[in-house]
This record gives structure tokens, C-alpha cells and sequence, in this order.
């Protein structure tokens, strides 16, 4: 009787390279691709187009008073239609299951899903700027037919006033390992960890600006109130709390989350989420590089200031260079683990098209000792 096979273990993104320009549509992504000179000043043309415009003052001020709202609709509009789950994330970010089996939840197939990836027209297709990378996969989150349920920034507020974190009191106080998501959206990094993760410690918060991404959360038939806790949370008002104390966690996960908030707020967001962080703990962040697909298709009159741009639906976006996430993690107190750019060529073999990405993949450590 033939062994069991196993299941093939997901690479490590860099790990595919474009050798041969022959073989261009063998795959659907390849890794690591160099950029020419020409094609790099052709990118920096680009934006310096599309930037050379930017949007009067009060229309910028009407996006960040509204952006609450804009995300709002964009929930309610895509629901949990719009995302793949993220089952990469075990490979690229093993500390969120420490004792996973490697072939556990194996796939060969390498593809990253993000804000980005729509579900309708497959590579090449752009819907208010959110431009997508492949086809629709079926979805694995079945949301169970239920009353949603309430669940206001101001009523979390009032609930974490009334518990006592220095006693102990808060949820998941009692887990030996917590993961804390911000801009969980409607779940899809949530639930693959708590589905691969099996640790009996481990607990997961998820937070998210939109009430309608938490109910979301709330509602899929995945959600477990023993394990998780997901609460409305806007990580720009500093007099908003979160539900555990400081120096309590061990993962921070950031997924294309920084990136849509205003750049100079986002300073004090890193400060806020480095203080909750155990010694030892860490922030993962995946998000938009430079001069990625996305950023060189908007149009003149959709940015609002250097690398921040505004989508057709209200959302905002920000583009990266790997220098000022370390600065902003470093001067947070963090030590740098890994702080790498995925330059990757999407393809669509049915299309015939190419598609460029740049992500940047960060990993920082909250020192186990005080920095003097």
C-alpha cells in the first residue's frame, strides 16, 4: 500500500525567478523581478504625473472626517465577496502558528490576497481603484442568516472602562499567546489563524474602523467568542481603548492596513501598538511599495499629497518605501527582524497580461530588555 502523500509545502515568496523570458505564462507569478532602468524612470514619470495635481484642502479634510463612512459602504457593498482567505500567511509569517505542521494547510500554487483583489474580472481590471490580480476563488467564509449585531466604538468604549485590566479582568486574559489584528475587514486573516493555530492558549483580537467589517466577524458561522474578540476600533483617536492592557500581546498583524491611513497619524498608531506588545512581541506588516500597479494607475486629481492617493470609492491608499517603515517602527523602539520588497509579476496566461506588484513585508521585535 503506497504511503500517504503529503500535501506540498507552500514556498516562501523569492522563490520562483523569470530565467527564461520564454516561459513568461508557465506560472502565475514569478518572484523578485528586476526592474530596468527604463522601466523604473517610466514609473517615477507616471506618478509625478498623476501627483502633479493634488486635491483642494477641504476635499481632503472631507476624506479623513468621512473615512469611517467609506468604509462602511465598501463593506456593505462587497460584504465577504471581495477577499481569498490568506493561508499564505503561515509560510511568511510562521510566529502566527508557532506549532503548525509545515504540509498543514499546503499549496503549491504561490498568490497573495489583499484589499486589492477583486472578485469579478480577474487580472487587469480595476474597480475604484482597487485593482484586482486574479480570477474569484470560492469563498470560505459562509455567513450564518442572523440579526447582526451592535457593535459601536461608543458602546466598546463604555464596556472596557467597566473591566479592570490590572486585575486581570479583559478577554482573553487568561490565553498564554495573543494575536491582535488591526483592520481585520471581514475576516480573512482571522479565521485561517484560528482554523491552522490549535494551541489551547491561543487567543485573537480583531479590530476594524467599520462596524459593518466587525459584524462581519461577528456573524460568520466561524466566529468563536471562546478564542476571539472582535470590536470596532479607530486607531486614530488616542482616547480610544483597546481591550487588553499593554505588554500583553505577542503578534501585532498589520495587512494592508497601514497604508490607508493618514501619513502623518501614523507615527503615533506604530507608538500605540508597540506598548502593547510583550517584550519579545512582534509587529508583521504586509503592504503597498512604491510605485506598484495600483499607484501608477490613478488618475490626475485623485492625490492628496506625496504617495497618498484617494480611490474612486472614498478609501485612501498610501505607497511605501522600505526606509520609512523602519523609521517609523524603529523610532516606536522596535528592532528590525526583516524589512523586505516583493517585487512580483503577476500573470493572467488565459489574457495574455503582466501585471507588476511591489509589496513590502516587515517583521519588528519589541526588545526583551528596555533600550537605554
Amino acid at each position: 500500500m503506497a504511503a500517504p502523500r503529503e500535501a506540498p509545502e507552500r514556498r516562501l515568496f523569492g522563490r520562483r525567478f523569470l530565467t527564461d523570458p520564454a516561459r513568461l505564462f508557465q506560472h502565475n507569478a514569478w518572484d523578485n523581478v528586476e526592474w530596468s532602468e527604463e522601466q523604473e524612470a517610466s514609473a517615477r514619470s507616471k506618478v509625478q504625473e498623476n501627483s502633479s495635481q493634488l486635491l483642494p484642502q477641504d476635499k481632503q479634510e472631507e476624506y479623513e472626517v468621512n473615512a469611517k463612512r467609506y468604509w462602511d459602504e465598501f463593506y456593505k457593498i462587497h460584504e465577504n465577496g471581495f477577499f481569498k482567505d490568506r493561508h499564505w500567511l503561515f509560510t511568511e509569517f510562521p510566529e502566527l502558528a508557532p506549532n503548525r505542521n509545515p504540509s498543514q494547510n499546503g499549496d503549491s500554487v504561490h498568490e497573495f490576497s489583499n484589499k486589492d483583489d477583486s472578485n469579478n474580472e480577474g487580472l487587469g481590471s480595476c474597480e475604484n481603484g482597487h485593482c484586482s490580480l486574479e480570477t474569484r476563488a470560492e469563498n470560505q467564509l459562509n455567513l450564518i442568516k442572523s440579526t447582526p449585531k451592535i457593535c459601536t466604538e461608543e458602546l466598546a468604549t463604555q464596556k472596557y472602562s467597566e473591566l479592570n485590566q490590572s486585575d486581570g479582568d479583559y478577554p482573553g486574559s487568561s490565553a498564554s499567546y495573543r494575536i491582535l489584528e488591526v483592520g481585520c475587514g471581514a475576516g480573512n486573516t482571522v479565521f485561517p489563524i484560528l482554523q491552522t493555530n490549535n494551541d489551547p492558549g491561543l487567543f485573537v483580537y480583531c479590530c476594524d474602523f467599520s462596524t459593518t467589517a466587525v459584524d462581519l466577524v461577528q456573524n460568520n458561522a466561524e466566529y468563536d467568542s471562546s478564542r476571539c474578540f472582535a470590536f470596532v476600533h479607530d486607531l486614530c483617536n488616542d482616547q480610544s481603548p483597546f481591550p487588553m492592557p499593554d505588554k500583553s500581546l505577542d503578534v501585532v498583524i498589520l495587512i494592508f492596513v497601514l497604508s490607508a491611513i493618514l501619513p502623518e497619524k501614523m507615527q503615533c498608531i506604530v507608538n500605540r501598538l508597540s506598548r502593547l506588545l510583550k517584550p519579545g512581541g512582534m509587529i508583521l506588516l504586509r503592504d503597498y511599495g512604491r510605485y506598484d500597479l495600483a499607484q501608477l494607475r490613478f488618475k490626475k486629481g485623485q492625490c492628496l499629497s506625496d504617495n497618498f492617493y484617494v480611490r474612486g470609492d472614498g478609501t485612501r491608499v498610501y505607497f511605501f518605501t522600505q526606509d520609512e517603515l523602519d523609521d517609523l517602527f524603529t523610532t516606536a523602539g522596535l528592532e528590525k527582524i526583516q524589512n523586505l520588497v516583493d517585487r512580483r509579476l503577476q500573470v493572467n496566461r488565459g489574457k495574455q497580461m503582466t501585471m507588476y506588484r511591489v509589496w513590502i513585508q516587515c517583521k519588528y521585535r519589541k526588545p526583551a530588555t528596555p533600550q537605554l
